[in-house]
């Protein structure tokens, strides 16, 4: 429950207590917020009513003064929702001059726009400049004009069609650069009518933070609404320009809820990366974009046109992209790989059963209980490589190279990877994906996650039949830290190429014979 701490009563003349002004913080069900108003101040002063959380001495917490209203109905507006459509009417708006060409003006306006998202363009920036964007957007549309004209130019045999295609892609190129100005003119006024604004929160309290709180509250053309400062150990909070204080780094989470941001910047941390790391990486921040102040301002790390608010360099973290278009193409692209790999490699698969049936006797398929994805258990196949143990032994015993019970065809499977091939089986049922962390068995889970802490970490996604840990070495009685990191930089820069190389080296491994 929330509750204002004693504070001084309205000033004479002030007025009745207002009761609304706070409504928003409070969660569905719980008594509104109210709060004494504050004298009229200047917009970079920080605010001074302070609230309680929970009464605990650590839940003191200071919130902004006067929220913005439209805060919530903007949370989900996005940059590209109105530049996209700008840039689209001024690539295709020459068809209306002449139609003969319309076929290729589409494929321009298309293959541009796919290259102006891969480059960043319709990303949101704080400092909006369409002088800043000129050199990528040409770039990037001349780029994707040659292409289209190489396809034009095999596809018709006219040097005048060539011409005339040529000569509308021009008008496109002439059109592109106002369109962009009006898209980054209408941004820049509905931000500083306060229109469109999104609520930020910043980790940290020292110089850098106080000043990226002080632009905030003064220029409102960056988008940002300030709602308060997020304390770490490292930092006192004893001035009063590193107010307001809304809480405390554990507690990040909870307070991106209860002050509806949805934009985190990471300014003056000085604490443990593993801290930062749980913190941030909370489910409740899946939808919160993440800004960072370089540490090392001098050296720019990031390509094309750096983003800053007043002299302050920001970079936006990359988020793992862990669900959306993206991971539906993935799902397709299991289904037809496993439903063809089963097809095609069926006579090998009955080579296998053949092999082990006549080693180990019956059982040929071995089921074990692993964790999947979430910290889901199911039923993992493989053919049986070693003589047959009880189940309690082949749940908690770790297999290691050189097993006295594994047979010469079931090394044979080993090196060559064969002995997974069922767990095709378990791809098309969804239990698993073609590239993705290893499972493991519940106890070794367990296990591992309290002596490694990024461990659990790898179950954030489906857990795969390859992944980039095992072609890189790490299989059998390796390290575990190092392949629950290897694993976690898989997810952190996960993408359909990184799948396909994983692919092309695991193939390169079983011709090798490289397996455990």
């Amino acid at each position: 429950m929330v509750q204002t701490s004693p504070s001084p009563g309205p000033p004479a003349g002030a007025g009745p207590r207002s009761a609304d002004l706070f409504d928003w913080w409070a969660p569905s069900g719980e008594t509104p917020i109210s709060a004494v108003p504050a004298p009229r101040r200047s917009p970079e002063e920080p605010p001074t009513e302070r609230l309680v959380l929970d009464g605990g001495a650590r839940s003191t917490v200071v919130l902004p003064y006067i929220p913005s209203a439209s805060a919530g109905r903007t949370r989900s507006l996005r940059a590209w929702m109105l530049a996209l459509p700008i840039d689209l009417v001024a690539l295709l708006a020459p068809i209306a001059w002449d139609q003969k060409y319309w076929k290729g003006s589409v494929a321009v306006a298309l293959v541009a726009a796919v290259a102006f998202a891969v480059g960043g363009l319709y990303r949101a920036r704080r400092h909006v400049s369409v002088l800043d964007e000129i050199p990528q957007l040409y770039f990037r549309f001349l780029a994707a004009t040659a292409v289209v004209a190489i396809a034009v130019a095999t596809r018709h045999n006219s040097i005048d069609y060539v011409d005339g295609f040529l000569r509308l892609a021009a008008a496109s190129a002439v059109l592109l650069l106002p369109a962009r100005a009006i898209s980054r003119m209408a941004v820049l006024v509905a931000r500083r009518r306060r229109w469109v604004e999104h609520g930020a929160i910043i980790l940290g309290g020292g110089p850098i933070a106080i000043e990226l709180a002080r632009l905030l509250r003064r220029y409102p053309q960056y988008g940002l609404r300030f709602a308060g400062f997020v304390d770490v150990p490292t930092t006192a909070h004893l001035k009063r320009e590193s107010n307001p204080l809304v809480g405390h780094l554990e507690d990040l989470e909870e307070l991106v809820r209860y002050t509806e941001c949805d934009v985190v910047i990471i300014a003056d941390i000085d604490c443990p990366e593993s801290q930062l790391l749980r913190a941030v990486r909370a489910p409740g921040l899946a939808e919160t974009d993440l800004w960072m102040v370089p540490r090392l301002r001098e050296f720019p790390g990031s390509v094309g046109s750096p983003d800053h608010i007043g002299a302050i360099p920001v970079v936006p973290l990359r988020r793992p992209t862990l669900s959306g278009p993206k991971w539906a193409v993935k799902r397709t692209a299991d289904v037809l790989f496993a439903s063809v790999a089963l097809l095609l490699l069926s006579p090998i698969l009955l080579f296998c059963a053949v092999g082990s049936f006549l080693e180990g006797g019956k059982g040929i398929i071995f089921r074990q209980q692993r964790i999947g994805r979430y910290g889901k258990p199911f039923s993992l196949m493989k053919f049986r490589s070693m003589r047959p143990v009880d189940e309690a032994e082949s749940q908690t015993n770790w297999n290691i190279g050189h097993d006295p019970r594994v047979g010469p065809f079931g090394r044979f499977m080993r090196r060559t990877s064969l002995d997974e091939l069922p767990q095709l089986w378990n791809i098309l049922r969804g239990d698993m994906t073609v590239v993705g962390p290893r499972p493991e068995r519940p106890y070794f889970v367990d296990r591992f996650s309290v002596d490694y802490p990024e461990y659990a970490m790898r179950h954030r996604v489906p857990v795969g039949l390859t992944g980039l840990a095992q072609v890189s070495g790490l299989r059998g009685d390796t390290p575990i830290s190092d392949r629950a990191r290897f694993d976690n930089y898989y997810i952190e820069n996960w993408s359909l190429w990184l799948d396909a190389k994983v692919i092309l080296r695991t193939v390169a491994e079983v011709f090798r014979g490289g397996g455990r």
